[in-house]
C-alpha cells in the first residue's frame, strides 16, 4: 500500500512509523522542514516539505497512485481540503481527516462530509475520542487502561500490579489452574518501560503493569483476583471546559446517572460552559486553589477528571483532589514521560489524546478482516481483533500448532456467539474472531496469518 500522511506532529509521524514498519510505502507532507527531515532520519519514510493542500505537493507526494490519503495536521481546514484535493484532482480512494472543531461535527451540518460535497471516508474528532475513553475509565477506575472488544464481549484491562497483590510471584500458569473457570487472561507485562507477550513461566512483581483480556461478565471478578476494586461514582468534579471537558459533562448529563460539577479558569469559557450545560454546576476559577477545590466539594466527589490543556495542572489537581479524600483521579496528559509520576502521585489513570487519535486512525487503516486495533502505552505493541478467513493459514489447525509470531499471544476467540478461551487442542475454524496482543515487531507478521496486509478498501 502506498499512504500519504499529512503532519509530521506526534501523530503524524506514529502512524508514518506504523505503516512503514509493516512493509507500506510512507511520505509525510508537513510545511515544517525540520519536523519531516526528523521523521525521515527516523524511519523509513519519504517526506516533502510544503502544504498539505496544495495540489503540487500532493504531487510530490506521489497522490497521483496512493492508494490512501491520512491529513492529521493541526489545522482542521489544511486537512479537509487535502482530501478534497486528493479526491478531486488525484482520485486517491481512501481519505481519512482528524477535525477538532465543534461546528464541523454538529449534526445539522452533516451533509458537509457527503462524497458528493467534502470527500471524507472517515472523520476523525480526537476530542470525541478522548471523552469516550474519559468516560470509560471513570466508570471501570479500577484499570488504568481499559478498551472493549468482539463487540463488548471481552475487555482489555490494564492493570498496576503492587505490594498488596494477591497473586504476586506466581506463575500466570498456575493463576489458569487456580481460577479455572475465570475466563481471563494475562496477554502482556510491563516492566522498567519494557513491554512483552506474557507466557506461562512468568511471574508478576511489584510495580508491573499487566494487560489482561478478559470476558465482560468475569471483568470483577479479574478485579478481585488482582486486589483492586471498581468504584462506582455518583458525584464528579470535571476541571477545564475545553472541547473535551464539554463533551465529558454533555455526555454525563446525556445519561442522566452521574451528578457533575465544574471549573474553569477563564470567566468568558465558564459563562460559555454555564449556558451550555443543563444540570452542571460551573465554578468560575483556578482548580489549582485549594480552597476553590473544598468549594467545589472535592471531599466529597467520587471521581475528579482534570482535562486542561497543561498537563502539570492536571497532575497537581489530581494530586489535591487526592490529598482531600477523593478516591478516583483520572488527568488528561500529552507527554507519556508523566505516566512515571502518575503513581506516586496518587493519579489512578493518565490519558494520553494523542494516543487515543493514532488508534482511532489505525483501527480505520487496517485492512481486510482486521476489524479492530488498540495501541498500547506509546505504541510498543497493538491489540488486534481479526477474523479468519478460509484463505488463511490458521484455519483448521489447532492452537498449539499455529506458529505464532514471536511477541504475540492470543486472549480469546469468539465462535458465532459463544466466547472460547485459548487452549491448545481449541482447533481455529473459519469465521472465528481473535483477539490477539503483538509487540510491536510482530504486528506485521500477525496480520500476514490473516491474509490482510495488502489488502484495499
Amino acid at each position: 500500500m502506498k499512504a500519504i500522511v499529512c503532519g509530521a506532529g506526534q501523530v503524524g509521524s506514529q502512524i508514518a512509523r506504523t505503516l512503514s514498519e509493516e512493509g507500506n510505502a510512507v511520505t509525510v507532507i508537513d510545511q515544517d522542514a525540520a519536523l519531516v527531515r526528523r521523521v525521515t532520519d527516523a524511519f523509513d519514510v519519504s517526506g516533502v516539505t510544503g502544504f498539505a493542500s496544495h495540489p503540487n505537493v500532493l504531487a510530490r507526494a506521489g497522490a497521483r497512485d496512493a492508494d490512501m490519503l491520512i491529513a492529521a495536521t493541526s489545522m482542521d481546514e489544511v486537512n479537509m481540503v487535502a482530501c478534497q484535493v486528493a479526491h478531486s484532482v488525484f482520485e486517491v480512494p481512501t481519505k481519512i481527516a482528524r477535525v477538532r472543531t465543534e461546528s464541523y461535527l454538529e449534526a445539522e451540518f452533516s451533509d458537509l462530509f457527503r462524497r458528493d460535497h467534502m470527500p471524507i471516508d472517515v472523520i476523525i474528532s480526537p476530542e470525541t475520542e478522548v471523552a469516550k475513553v474519559t468516560l470509560r475509565r471513570l466508570m471501570t477506575n479500577a484499570a488504568f487502561d481499559i478498551e472493549p472488544f468482539l463487540g463488548g464481549r471481552v475487555k482489555v484491562l490494564g492493570l498496576h500490579v503492587d505490594e498488596t497483590c494477591p497473586v504476586i510471584n506466581t506463575p500466570l500458569g498456575q493463576l489458569t489452574e487456580l481460577f479455572s473457570t475465570l475466563r481471563a487472561l494475562v496477554v502482556a507485562v510491563r516492566r522498567s518501560n519494557k513491554i512483552w507477550a506474557a507466557s506461562r513461566d512468568d511471574q508478576l512483581l511489584a510495580g508491573d503493569d499487566v494487560y489482561i483480556v478478559a470476558a465482560a461478565e468475569d471483568v470483577q471478578r479479574t478485579y478481585g483476583i488482582f486486589g483492586k476494586e471498581n468504584l462506582t461514582p455518583e458525584r464528579v468534579l470535571i476541571v477545564g471546559s475545553g472541547n473535551v471537558g464539554l463533551r465529558v459533562a454533555q455526555q454525563i448529563e446525556a445519561e442522566g446517572v452521574l451528578r457533575a460539577k465544574m471549573i474553569e479558569r477563564d470567566r468568558d469559557r465558564a459563562e460559555r460552559a454555564a449556558d451550555t450545560l443543563e444540570r452542571t454546576i460551573v465554578l468560575n476559577g483556578d482548580a489549582l486553589d485549594t480552597e476553590l477545590l473544598s468549594e467545589a466539594g472535592v471531599s466529597e466527589a467520587d471521581a475528579i477528571v482534570a482535562l486542561t490543556d497543561d498537563d502539570r495542572t492536571n497532575l497537581i489537581v489530581c494530586a489535591l483532589a487526592g490529598q482531600a479524600g477523593c478516591p478516583v483521579s483520572i488527568a488528561l496528559s500529552k507527554d507519556p514521560t508523566f505516566q512515571r509520576i502518575a503513581e506516586p502521585l496518587g493519579v489512578n489513570a493518565l490519558i494520553n489524546p494523542r494516543a487515543t487519535t493514532v488508534s482511532s486512525i489505525l483501527r480505520h487503516v487496517r485492512r481486510g478482516k482486521v476489524r479492530a486495533v488498540y495501541s498500547i502505552g506509546r505504541g510498543e505493541g497493538e491489540v488486534i481483533e481479526a477474523q479468519v478467513m478460509a484463505t488463511s493459514p490458521i484455519a483448521g489447525k489447532r492452537l498449539r500448532d499455529i506458529n505464532f509470531p514471536q511477541g504475540s499471544v492470543v486472549g480469546a476467540v469468539l465462535r458465532g456467539e459463544e466466547l472460547l478461551m485459548p487452549k491448545g487442542d481449541l482447533t481455529i475454524q473459519v469465521g472465528d474472531v481473535m483477539v490477539i496482543f503483538a509487540v510491536f515487531q510482530a504486528v506485521r507478521k500477525v496480520e500476514q496469518m490473516f491474509r490482510v496486509s495488502m489488502d484495499f478498501f
